[in-house]
């Protein structure tokens, strides 16, 4: 079995240097310790790290040649010199702008005002990482799979739910058929009954939730196409996914839980991919769509007295 992760990497385009920050922040949580102070250096002075040589680079993270190369590929960039290149187009790209006045850090005391202004950068931060590092290959591959499927299944439990049962309802909007499962026993029970042709959509935040694998291993192991929307491309979920959707790993606050960022990326994803498939079935998912706004109408409408 080919390991989708490797695919991802190894398939897309290197990265846009205004991208790199973005692939920072998602991958550096899963790396290994040296890898991570790899990624932590190039992202807090791009110019200095631009500048230096790929020992250079090892002996101020104190890690080694192999480790800096590895840290490079699994960015997304062939080898260290078109790291070099990323970052040195990423400082220039700083420069040129201002550095944002606010951050995402919320206190207990925090006027409601200093609050949206808080939220709103880190939800528009969140949205930019997420866009920035979507491999579009793999959500156009997506895409082809749902256009086309039979029946089409969505797995996710706590907040992956919700987004879940989003995605799901604009499917069934647009003639599709489509089933948002939270509850893990109904959902592995589904997933027994999808072969090929069919499609299976597991969303997972850390990419290790046992209870949304394990319906897509099962719809896996039965042909379905299998994706996973995770913030963790390399988390276990992938070992069952033929395409992974990667959303941006945002930093869990006291008062934010990681669960609002996640949501927030997830939808992106979804709204991308809904989107994507009413264009590739316009021609009957617009007269799908009008009959169900006309068939909702009347509930809009103000009421007689």
């Amino acid at each position: 079995m080919t390991n989708p992760v490797k695919e991802i990497f190894s398939g897309a385009a290197p990265p846009a240097p205004a991208a790199l920050a973005a692939k920072v922040r998602t991958l550096t949580p899963s790396m290994t310790r040296s890898m991570q102070r790899v990624a932590e250096a190039v992202a807090e002075d791009p110019a200095g790290c631009a500048a230096l040589t790929v020992t250079g680079l090892a002996e101020l993270t104190g890690t080694s040649e192999a480790t800096v190369v590895r840290t490079a590929r699994l960015l997304g960039y062939p080898g260290y010199r078109d790291l070099r290149l990323a970052l040195a187009g990423l400082a220039a790209h700083q420069q040129s702008g201002r550095a944002p006045s606010v951050t995402a850090d919320i206190a207990v005391d925090d006027p409601i005002a200093d609050v949206v202004t808080k939220l709103a950068y880190d939800e528009q931060q969140t949205l930019a990482d997420t866009a920035a590092g979507l491999d579009t290959v793999q959500l156009g591959a997506a895409v082809a799979a749902a256009a086309t499927a039979r029946r089409i299944d969505i797995y996710g439990v706590g907040a992956s739910s919700l987004v879940g049962m989003d995605l799901a309802q604009k499917l069934l909007r647009i003639g599709l058929i489509a089933h948002a499962h939270s509850d893990p026993h109904l959902a592995v029970t589904n997933a027994v009954q999808l072969r090929s042709g069919d499609v299976a959509i597991a969303i997972t935040h850390s990419g290790s939730t046992g209870d949304v694998i394990e319906p897509l291993r099962v719809a896996f192991d039965r042909g379905a196409t299998t994706v996973a929307i995770t913030g963790r491309p390399d988390g276990p979920v992938s070992q069952y996914a033929d395409h992974v959707l990667t959303t941006s790993t945002a930093r869990e606050s006291e008062l934010r839980p990681a669960a609002m960022s996640s949501r927030t990326s997830q939808l992106l994803v979804v709204d991308c991919l809904f989107i994507g498939v009413a264009q590739r079935t316009y021609e009957t998912a617009a007269p799908a769509l009008a009959a169900s706004y006309e068939a909702l109408a009347h509930r809009h409408s103000p009421r007689s007295r």
